[in-house]
């Protein structure tokens, strides 16, 4: 091999995944020329010389290169991690350096075309079809199976990526990913089912290398998001085998001859198939950071002598260790401080940590491999090792955030509707009942949704009337249920069969452990019900436990008294804060369906289920003056006007007809609650003008839950606590108790 020193690369890129193949030109004694669109680069900072030009813009970096080249050589062009093959292609043939043709790099960077070059080989591919149009998009359902994978056709990282189950999630995926796409050229394509691999293969002198295969680790569908990569695959030889020559037949079909090559290879149950192959080196850390330390070889240098029209040398292993990238994931929100990360550097095993993320950051869900907070590479002996390693590290390092920075409403709003599918919820702007996707099972109503409806629409009713001319106040919102000190009076409502009525988007303990301990954290208290299994009572006091027992349980009125009764001790006996009966699940629809009983119980029959505990005892699904009076004079703890949201009968009142009536009867003498219709902080005062000491909310909270998780809860309840407040000061309320009737007016009787 010729001596390189002194010789000027120009490297394409000069982000955090090309530092190390800036670093080894630098060690090869190479005159290193960075390209980049950012004056700050931290490339630059290392680098000799520099050329500020975006990496995609082919005619710029051609222009700027051929004009550096008059008065200074260049010899040879490379980049490693982005997706800039297209520019290095056209660079080297500009100024005749090795490389690979102009159209051969963009057949390896234009996922549709690479495809069809794929496809005329005879290669192992999914089905696909390009799409330009949603109306393309819809016309592909007629050649393609479900499910399939909607993503642009040139960009990378993942962005733009979802997964695509449904004719009706069409629309979505095709926004989604052509919020993602530079040219407006997507790709839709089967789904292919089974492991990922990664693989970095070097073509030169007309042989084809594979310089290092890892199993990727890919969570959080629909999205595609890679936390992770193994070095080296732990998949058998025969199966490693099959990679090689697919990956090696498909570099050679897109004319990938001289250089790098990068393979995103599926194991499907059909055979080994080819996800994607780029004309570059691997990013996400592998070609610079697993490979080298689980070998012992230099991939960047290898590649850099190929670039320079060199042989590669030192392509041997020398060493077989485990290698291993892992992703920090940071919580949602506003990143206010990392700590932890020197003190993670010193335990053993590890190698680098790197951190994208910085304090003031938002921090958002990651739909692709950019929106991550950080990366750890660890070294070690075994896969297992190396994963202990990791959970030392994810104790030690610390991610701080406010978490209300880190979702909308919409985007909560797109999530859930997602997650929920077309025949559960469509997340309507207005949650009245009025279009519901499902009744029950389902998120919707019984019938004709009447009583669903008329819960919005009699608290509608009423207006607000402001009052200007009085001492200013800053309205407090913090209130007492039972003892317990609330920042808020807003409290969840019973909600209980995600998968019966949720599509199965998360376990019920996922939902019970979620919302009773996002309540707890943010000052308020849930309610989980028994729901009608038998046995799902038991999820819900677990789930409760897990808070120290903040939260409430609300039984169904069972014929099986010692069935209800045994739930009720065994609340009591985890520490639970409070206990009820929702009155109202008389003949409920999912209990008949499982050939369960729920019965009324006389004052009578009520009083002795509630002498089998000493806890605070509740009684939900009151309506009328009788029964509220009947409650009071056994002196339940509590008393709450519900229809059970429409679920129950249909043709009932909305529960703000009924409420002004029984707090008449019962305001100050018993806590009095309310549920129904409620999706606002406006409608919570409301309710309490009305005469109720505070609400439970159900479907928004069920939708804040399925579509931003513990961050949606927090923002459903500050944005409806922000709204409270804001009513509380145009109508003079400087805490919750000066909120009366006279503040609301109806809008047909006055």
């Amino acid at each position: 091999m010729k001596s390189v020193a002194d010789k000027t690369i120009l490297i394409i890129g000069g982000g955090l995944l090309q530092v190390p193949i800036i670093q080894t030109a630098k060690t090869m004694k190479l005159k290193t020329l960075v390209a980049d669109m950012n004056p700050s680069s931290i490339g630059f900072q290392i680098a000799d010389e520099k050329i500020v030009m975006s990496t995609k813009d082919v005619e710029g970096m051609v222009r700027e290169s051929k004009k550096y080249s008059q008065t200074k050589p260049i010899h040879g062009v490379i980049t490693a991690g982005t997706d800039a093959s297209m520019t290095v292609a056209a660079v080297a043939s500009a100024l005749g350096l090795p490389g690979i043709r102009f159209v051969d790099a963009e057949a390896a960077s234009n996922k549709v075309k690479m495809r069809q070059r794929l496809k005329e080989h005879g290669l192992p591919i999914p089905r696909f079809a390009p799409v330009w149009s949603l109306q393309d998009a819809k016309d592909a359902l007629d050649s393609l199976t479900f499910p399939l994978v909607m993503k642009p056709a040139d960009n990378m990282g993942a962005r733009g990526v979802i997964k695509v189950n449904h004719k009706d999630e069409i629309p979505h995926a095709f926004r989604h990913a052509k919020k993602f796409c530079p040219t407006g050229e997507l790709i839709l394509e089967e789904y292919m089912e089974g492991p990922e691999l990664s693989v970095d293969a070097l073509a030169f002198q007309g042989q084809i290398r594979m310089t290092g295969i890892a199993d990727r680790i890919i969570e959080r569908e629909p999205f595609f998001i890679e936390v992770g990569h193994n070095m080296p695959s732990a998949l058998s030889p025969q199966v490693l085998e099959e990679v090689e020559k697919v990956m090696s037949g498909g570099m050679r079909a897109l004319g990938i001859h001289l250089g790098a090559g990068k393979g995103d290879i599926k194991v499907t149950p059909k055979g080994v198939m080819i996800g994607e192959i780029a004309a570059r080196l691997s990013g996400g850390f592998m070609s610079a950071f697993t490979y080298p330390l689980s070998t012992g070889v230099n991939l960047n240098r290898a590649a850099l002598l190929i670039a320079l029209g060199e042989t590669p040398d030192n392509l041997e292993p020398v060493l077989n260790r485990i290698s291993i990238e892992r992703s920090l994931l940071s919580k949602p929100g506003k990143l206010i401080q990392i700590s932890g990360t020197e003190e993670a550097k010193k335990i053993d095993g590890v190698s680098e940590i790197f951190l994208q993320s910085k304090p003031g950051d938002i921090i958002k869900e990651p739909t692709n491999n950019i929106d991550k907070s950080g990366h750890v590479i660890i070294t070690a002996d075994n896969l297992k090792d190396a994963e202990l390693i990791f959970e030392k590290v994810k104790q030690v390092v610390r991610f701080e955030v406010d978490e209300v920075f880190s979702v909308s409403e919409k985007e909560i709003n797109d999530q859930a509707r997602q997650r929920f599918g077309k025949d559960i919820c469509w997340v309507c702007k207005v949650c009245d009942g009025v279009n519901c996707a499902s009744g029950i099972p389902g998120m919707g109503g019984v019938g004709r949704m009447e009583t669903f409806q008329d819960n919005y629409t009699s608290l509608q009713e009423y207006q607000i009337v402001p009052k200007y001319i009085r001492d200013h106040v800053l309205p407090k919102v913090e209130t007492n249920f039972l003892g317990l000190a609330l920042s808020t009076p807003i409290m969840s409502a019973p909600m209980t069969g995600v998968g019966t009525n949720m599509n199965f988007v998360m376990t019920d303990a996922d939902y019970a452990n979620q919302v009773t301990k996002s309540f707890a954290e943010n000052g308020s208290i849930a309610w989980l019900g028994d729901g009608a299994s038998p046995e799902k009572y038991k999820v819900m006091i677990e789930a409760i436990r897990k808070s120290d027992g903040r939260g409430i349980l609300i039984c169904k009125p069972r014929s099986d008294e010692k069935l209800l009764i045994e739930r009720l001790q065994e609340a009591e006996e985890a520490g639970i804060f409070a206990v009820g009966m929702d009155i109202d699940a008389v003949n409920f629809k999912t209990m008949t369906a499982k050939n369960l009983s729920s019965i009324s119980r006389s004052l009578e029959s009520l009083v002795k289920v509630r002498e089998k505990v000493k806890l605070p005892f509740i009684l939900k699904g009151i309506m009328s003056l009788e029964d509220a009076k009947l409650a009071m004079d056994a002196k339940f703890d509590a008393i709450v006007v519900s229809n059970h949201g429409g679920r129950v009968l249909d043709g009932m009142p909305g529960t703000a007809r009924v409420l002004p009536k029984i707090a008449e009867l019962a305001k100050g003498k018993i806590p009095l609650l309310v549920d129904g219709g409620i999706r606002s902080g406006m409608d919570v005062f409301r309710m309490l003008a009305l005469g109720a000491d505070a609400v439970l909310v159900g479907r928004p909270v069920a939708i804040s839950l399925v579509g931003g998780d513990s961050s949606g809860i927090r923002f459903l309840l500050n944005r409806y606590s922000e709204e409270l407040r804001q009513t509380m000061s145009v109508t003079g309320s400087a805490v919750l108790k000066d909120i009366h009737r006279s503040m609301l007016i109806h809008k047909y009787f006055g």
